[in-house]
């Protein structure tokens, strides 16, 4: 084990890859290196809870500071790495100074996706990453009425949401045809098309941003085909890229991410990465893939910290995501890209129906709105390579695990 642990990141990997190794009585020194000023935090309620003012700042907190302290935790927050030197084992940091590691933890997580257009820099043009991009979003909310968003994927539309529920007016511009559109199939996007828009929200399709228009600060978006959208504010989220800089620069393989097995490990034997930053395998599909999610962050944080610990376990968990949107929760299990059917089980207009996607029969992926069993189900099928005949799936009285097919031989 080694007697001196960097983490650099201060996301849910950085925390959980702590916690994990305190709770294992992991006695080496443990620094944590944050470029932001915060405590290591939770994103999900930032476009959620937080952004409605239902969650106090304190309870987006992973662990209060007392943890880190009593923890012998040593936090080097708003501090950024800028250079690794792997032969040497050594950091450099923003403020200049150097730190030495024996294993080094990247967790250093993803950035926002940017706008390349005229007008983007304009005062009232946010983008939706940090604690810190939601607390001066929701201080120039106060003086908003229209809101424009550019996207609408589960950040656009959660967006959307808690900005109608506060009462402002809302346009989203989506460059593809239907909203969610990487994520979920035609029918879930009709849902949450129809969800939005009785709520009051204009969503408009293959939408071409050209520039943004204002003096001292954003009045209205410009698009390809000749529209003026009118807004006091604008926020964009069309997606994150890994942060990769860091771990590029210093040699270690990327490739959508910073190329890692499935015990968290680079090439570099002194060198893990975990969370949203990695690029790893999954042996329940049977290739490589860079995941965005909590759970995603958590599992890869606990191997790390096994791998740390000398005691390596793989990790091929299901994949899963969720998000809230009004009193609608969405809940999706696997990996739903390969998939060749779809069979719908329940009703769209009860609020509350599921997608099962099956490649040659196999059960990939469910996405359940409002219906939790569905997708406790459908998660647990998935990661017993299951098979299912879709008409049992489209029989809402039907058993689907009492019919569901067990994988064969490997």
């Amino acid at each position: 084990m080694p007697d001196h642990l960097v983490i650099v990141g201060g996301g849910q990997a950085a925390a959980q890859t702590i916690q994990t190794l305190r709770q294992d009585d992991f006695g080496g020194r443990i620094t944590l290196i944050g470029r932001e000023i915060a405590l290591p935090y939770q994103r999900p309620p930032l476009s959620k809870k937080y952004f409605l003012g239902a969650l106090a700042r304190e309870r987006l907190y992973i662990r209060p500071k007392e943890f880190y302290a009593e923890h012998d935790i040593a936090l080097e927050l708003g501090t950024r790495a800028t250079g690794l030197d792997r032969r040497s084992q050594r950091l450099s940091l923003s403020d200049g100074r150097e730190i030495a590691y024996d294993q080094l933890l990247l967790a250093t997580g993803a950035r926002v996706r940017e706008l390349d257009v005229p007008g983007v820099t304009l005062p009232g043009v946010y983008y939706l990453r940090t604690l810190g991009d939601v607390d001066a979003i929701l201080e120039r909310l106060a003086s908003s009425k229209r809101l424009v968003i550019i996207g609408a994927g589960y950040i656009g539309l959660e967006i959307a949401a808690a900005a109608r529920s506060r009462g402002l007016e809302v346009t989203l511009l989506e460059a593809a045809d239907r909203v969610m559109s990487r994520v979920v199939c035609e029918a879930v996007s009709s849902f949450y098309h129809d969800l939005h828009t009785e709520a009051g929200s204009e969503i408009q399709y293959a939408v071409d941003i050209t520039s943004f228009e204002g003096r001292d600060r954003v009045t209205g978006v410009l698009t390809g085909d000749g529209c003026r959208f009118p807004c006091d504010l604008v926020i964009v989220g069309i997606g994150v890229l890994p942060e990769t800089d860091l771990a590029a620069a210093a040699g270690l393989p990327c490739d959508n991410g910073i190329v890692v097995d499935e015990f968290a490990r680079t090439v570099d034997t002194n060198v893990l990465a975990a969370g949203d930053c990695t690029n790893h395998p999954n042996a329940l599909f049977g290739r490589r893939i860079r995941l965005e999610s909590v759970s995603n962050a958590i599992e890869q944080g606990k191997t790390a910290a096994m791998s740390l610990l000398g005691r390596p376990q793989a990790y091929a968990q299901v994949p899963w995501f969720w998000s809230d949107q009004f009193d609608v929760k969405l809940q999706i299990a696997g990996l739903s890209a390969n998939a060749d059917r779809i069979a719908l089980r329940g009703g769209a207009q009860q609020r509350s129906f599921a997608a099962y996607y099956l490649q040659s029969g196999r059960l990939v992926a469910v996405d359940a709105i409002n219906s939790p069993r569905d997708f406790i189900t459908g998660k647990r099928l998935i990661a017993a390579r299951a098979s299912l005949d879709p008409a049992i799936i489209e029989d809402s009285t039907a058993d689907i695990e009492a019919a569901a097919e067990p994988a064969g031989p490997r």
